[in-house]
């Protein structure tokens, strides 16, 4: 049976860029709540290149877990570009990875904060590398946590190939 996480995300060709490259990825998940750990350690061979990852589904969690400035939490909230770039920061430091991967937002089906469902901010850390992209999903929790899930393995496979 092929694995449904690995089967939607370029999760194998970001596997083998991390590897070729000698790099290694750590996540900070909110709303994905792991699923982008999991779609990247689907892949055989996930273990030389996935160091770890941090579920940060609280708003505290994501202070002392990920490093969170509580400043930002305070005054931008838990979904914000600022918050996603400090939790890929987070993730990288913490995990002690080359690269950091966070996802924060929202699956609904309730707006949180303002925020409709479907906002996602999507951050990257990595070596010289910093950025942060807000998406706009539809469809249902699953649908927007997987789409989720997917930009990230898809964006993160961008940025290792870039550094090349």
């Amino acid at each position: 049976m092929t694995d449904p996480l690995t089967a939607a995300a370029p999760a194998a060709e970001l596997v083998r860029a991390l590897a070729a490259a000698r790099q290694t990825v750590a996540t900070a998940e909110s709303l994905t709540a792991g699923l982008v750990s999991a779609t990247i350690a689907g892949v055989p061979g996930a273990s030389a290149v996935l160091r770890g990852g941090l579920v940060v589904y609280a708003t505290d969690l994501k202070h002392s877990l990920a490093g969170v400035g509580d400043e930002v939490l305070r005054t931008e909230g838990p979904v914000a570009a600022s918050t996603a770039e400090q939790l890929a920061v987070g993730a990288r430091t913490r995990c002690a990875a080359d690269w950091g991967v966070a996802l924060t937002g929202v699956a609904g089906p309730d707006p949180q904060g303002g925020h409709p469902p479907g906002t996602v901010y999507l951050g990257l850390a990595g070596p010289g590398h910093s950025e942060v992209m807000r998406l706009k999903l539809a469809g249902d929790r699953w649908t927007i946590r997987i789409g989720a899930t997917n930009s990230a393995v898809r964006e993160l496979l961008r940025c290792v190939r870039d550094m090349r």
